[in-house]
């Protein structure tokens, strides 16, 4: 009797050891928002890490997360860490690109509660009167990577950040847009 479960047990492992080993090592999460003003007016809500607080989704979810910053103010070289509860984890971003007002690439680089290096992408458009946004993170998944990605799917988990994030973003561009028009 132990014998046919033993080699139930083996079949079932070597089928999902084969089942994680087919799926793609990279992945890519985007998102896609609409703000009602110029690239310009935008832009620097995301090339200035110290502004992130004001939009972040995981700010939100960690208000008390301690932020380092280094290099320039704003703009490539600069640098955020940061340091949370389980939520958010500890890791780094630095900005490896910045285009005023096309493009921020970020290299982002997980410590807690995984290890990771992944990359980050913001994209400005202009589409009429509007900013057309576009958030992205690419990366390789390890085969422990791509055996959670069986059970949780990171497109949804991350987009949904991704969602929010764009949407206190526009929220905060076109307050401080509105303000400077009032005044």
């Amino acid at each position: 009797m132990l014998i046919p479960i033993l080699i139930a047990v083996v079949v079932i492992l070597a089928v999902l050891v084969i089942v994680v080993a087919m799926r793609p090592p990279e992945f890519l999460v985007t998102r896609t928002g609409r703000v009602a003003v110029p690239p310009a007016s935008v832009f620097p809500h995301v090339n200035e890490l110290r502004k992130w607080d004001a939009w972040s989704p995981w700010a939100k979810l960690d208000p008390n997360a301690q932020n380092t910053f280094e290099g320039s103010a704003a703009g490539l070289g600069s640098a955020m860490k940061w340091s949370g509860n389980n939520k958010i984890g500890e890791g780094r971003m630095t900005i490896t690109q910045s285009r005023p007002p096309e493009l921020i690439q970020f290299k982002l680089e997980f410590f807690r509660p995984f290890k990771a290096t992944n990359t980050a992408e913001f994209t400005f458009k202009p589409d009429g009167g509007v900013t057309v946004v576009t958030w992205s993170m690419s990366g390789r998944n390890n085969f422990v990577g791509k055996a959670m990605g069986l059970f949780i799917d990171c497109d949804k988990m991350v987009g949904s950040h991704f969602e929010k994030g764009l949407a206190h973003l526009k929220s905060v561009v076109e307050s401080e847009v509105q303000s400077r028009a009032i005044h």
